[in-house]
């Protein structure tokens, strides 16, 4: 009885394996016959039920059953596995005989790009290029620029302090202090670099972004003055007629002090998320040097004049390149950044 039920084992599960097309197949056929609970397991509780002649010879058969079984399983098993391996070689094959595809190029930050424009053309307008460090003390970041302690232009500043005592630059103005005291007028300058606000990121805000500042210090300087470089300056990143307008604005380090806007060049002035639905976008807070200023810089305001500005970098590269989402230049896409 056991001997016809292992032979019957043998012939079904062999034309199980013979029929299997996958190795999830051929698994699923060796557990019903071999598993701990499949059909030989079963077949071997009944040994105990026969003479010791019987087991002997039943024995003899189960280990050739079995056999067979593991033998046909493992055969049939490497065959899935070899033919599974040749697919995926087909798949992965590289000519390694043909030439390599070379280096792809990377690319500036757009920011980047304007930066280096932005000092080119005042370089060549004979302002000198200034750079800072990003961590400031209080001094040079407010004090020197006519921002005392109690003074409520602080509050606008949105400003990250450090444990001791200094603080991450909320403007590139800090580098003007140092020019100034380090150069002496008659001078041009411009301080570009990243600077830092505590502010809520939005569309058109970051905490981290990108500012150019310029100064002239020098005798008999006016706002006309002002305004020529301006206008350069715009006509220079924009290669066209750019509309702007100038307003009075309110800042501690100039006086007079304006707010250059041009129309945001996203929505052509009717309004979007980056302009806040004004049609303007606030560019340039700019004016003339405050006395205090270039008297806290041992410099004479009676015998010297000045004008500065400031430019939002990050701002400009958006408006130039069409950007409506600031976060963009910060998000590290390469998708996005390989556009420029």
């Amino acid at each position: 009885m056991l001997d016809s039920q292992l032979e019957e084992l043998r012939r079904s599960t062999l034309a199980g394996f013979a029929s299997a097309r996958s190795l999830e197949e051929l698994e699923k056929a060796r557990v019903e016959a071999l598993g701990r609970k499949g059909t030989l397991a079963q077949i071997s509780k009944d040994f105990g039920k026969l003479s010791s002649e019987e087991r002997a010879r039943t024995g003899k058969l189960l280990n050739s059953v079995k056999q067979d079984l593991e033998g046909e399983y493992e055969g049939k098993k490497l065959r899935f596995e070899q033919a599974e391996l040749a697919e995926r070689l087909a798949e992965e094959w590289i000519d390694v005989t043909l030439p390599a595809p070379g280096v792809r190029p990377g690319s500036l930050h757009p920011v980047t790009q304007l930066q280096n424009e932005i000092e080119e053309l005042f370089t060549s307008l004979g302002f000198a290029v200034l750079y800072g460090p990003e961590v400031e003390s209080e001094e040079h970041n407010f004090d020197a620029l006519n921002i005392p302690a109690a003074h409520p232009a602080r509050d606008m500043q949105d400003t990250f302090w450090l444990s001791n005592g200094q603080l991450l630059r909320t403007h590139t103005s800090p580098v003007q202090v140092r020019g100034m005291r380090a150069l002496r007028p008659p001078l041009r300058m411009i301080a570009p670099g990243r600077v830092f606000r505590n502010e809520e990121v939005d569309a058109s805000h970051e905490h981290t972004f990108y500012q150019v500042e310029g100064m002239m210090v020098d005798r008999d300087v006016s706002v006309a003055n002002l305004i020529y470089f301006m206008k350069t300056l715009l006509g220079g990143i924009f290669q066209r007629e750019i509309t702007v307008r100038l307003r009075p604005g309110y800042f501690p380090f100039v006086e007079p002090g304006f707010e250059l806007d041009i129309q945001c060049l996203i929505c052509s002035g009717r309004g979007c998320p980056v302009c806040k639905h004004s049609g303007w976008v606030e560019l340039c807070p700019c004016g003339l040097v405050h006395p205090n200023v270039l008297h806290l810089s041992d410099i004479d305001p009676e015998e010297w004049s000045g004008f500065a500005f400031g430019l939002g970098l990050t701002r400009l590269a958006m408006m130039r390149y069409g950007i409506d989402d600031i976060r963009l230049l910060q998000g590290g896409d390469l998708r996005f950044l390989t556009q420029f």
